[in-house]
């Protein structure tokens, strides 16, 4: 088993575009569980210590979304991934930051951003990133970038200082020289932990009830969104299938290419668990969203909104959508604004927020009456709104001058 994931990690590693690499096969299954998992070393103890200090920090941190079901479904999701043995000893938290991400430390510490479950559509797709963050922390990839760190800035050091002793141009050039190879050798040492850790991830889904094909999707869901948020903000059409000299992460497209090769066929027919993680994210959505909205990304913000609305547009997504056009506010949005307020309005008449939008979007579109109405209702629905002193000026002001 274990020669058959070397080969299948010596294929990911000749991944690159052009590269002539072996044609790769389904990830095979990770080697067995080795028990828990105690520090060697000065360096990794000290790594240890670090993290359990920042782990402390973190469970009292305002950011920290305590909500003990949503966190224990997370927590379930990554051991239906692992499986149990491997996670029982890791502590989830879910940190409210909209970015696409998260984190494992190397003391068994993950940190799972709600921007992440805001983008996954299903189990199987968190699973795949859970998966991959936990591919890092088993292979203590933060402890071998550390010492590879350390390696080429000391080499860096002594160079720097035979290089002051000399007056020669050519030593001064070979010096800079050495520090890009340097620099780029260990930007390419994270990538290959990336592949590696894609490599380790793929692996737990073929091994679990899970859908190995949703691993690909999220790159190409990422893509997609990335393309979206650059053409709302005119910008060209990002490259994905490049690699950067100074990139620490493979092209999502190369990314999305071999995580499809490596999902075992014979995984294409389970379950993915849309519908369970719909359930379970059903509170947190209109939260998630309103943070979304706040990162100023119309692009991305739509894209992401229209596709949680594939399966049927509901009343929190008519909502989100208003807001961020509202938010952008160019007089064609208020009235877009407008529209999408009243869908929301239809489908869940108590939604008061909406109310409230639509009123501010109508006053601002010259539908004054309209707008009041709608207000009124707000204040009606929410008596004890914390901008109820704003809106019944807003009223009053434009009443008195109809």
């Amino acid at each position: 088993m274990k020669s058959a994931f070397i080969a299948a990690w010596s294929a990911l590693a000749l991944a690159a575009p052009g590269s002539g690499a072996p044609e790769m096969k389904p990830a095979p299954p990770p080697p067995p569980y080795a028990g828990v998992y105690q520090p060697q070393g000065v360096d990794e103890i000290g790594f240890w210590r670090e993290d359990d200090e920042s782990e402390q920090k973190l469970a009292n941190s305002p950011v920290l979304i305590r909500d003990e079901t949503l966190t224990a479904y997370v927590k379930s999701v990554l051991c239906a991934a692992v499986g149990s043995d491997r996670c029982n000893a890791t502590r989830v938290y879910i940190v409210r930051e909209p970015s696409f991400n998260a984190t494992m430390s190397p003391n068994g510490t993950m940190r799972v951003y709600s921007g992440l479950l805001l983008r996954a559509r299903s189990e199987a797709e968190l699973a795949a990133v859970l998966g991959h963050e936990f591919g890092h922390f088993e292979k203590r990839h933060t402890l071998a970038r550390f010492k590879a760190r350390r390696t080429g800035t000391d080499l860096l050091s002594w160079a720097a200082v035979l290089a002051s002793m000399s007056n020669s141009s050519n030593v001064h050039r070979n010096f800079q020289d050495l520090e890009l190879s340097v620099y780029g050798s260990l930007l390419r040492f994270s990538r290959d932990n990336e592949r590696e850790a894609d490599l380790v991830g793929i692996s737990y889904l073929n091994g679990s009830n899970l859908r190995p094909q949703a691993a690909t999707r999220v790159w190409r869901n990422f893509m997609a969104e990335t393309e979206a948020s650059a053409s709302a903000r005119g910008l060209k059409k990002p490259r994905f299938d490049r690699i950067a000299f100074f990139a620490s992460h493979p092209p999502e497209a190369e990314r999305a290419a071999y995580l499809s090769e490596l999902a075992a066929p014979d995984g294409e027919t389970r379950t993915e668990g849309v519908q369970r993680y719909k359930q379970a994210l059903a509170k947190w959505l209109p939260i998630f969203l309103e943070d979304q909205i706040k990162l100023n990304d119309f692009g991305g913000s739509e894209y992401l909104i229209n596709a949680l609305a594939q399966d049927g547009w509901t009343a929190p997504l008519w909502y989100a959508r208003a807001e961020l056009f509202r938010m952008r506010g160019a007089p064609r949005d208020l009235v877009h604004a407008a529209d999408f307020y009243s869908r929301a309005v239809a489908l869940e008449p108590q939604l008061a927020e909406a109310h409230r939008g639509l009123g501010l979007s109508l006053i601002k579109t010259g539908r004054t009456a309209e707008g009041l109405t709608a207000l009124e209702r707000y204040l009606q629905l929410k008596p004890d709104a914390s901008d109820l002193a704003m809106i019944q000026m807003t009223v009053g002001s434009v009443g008195g001058k109809q």
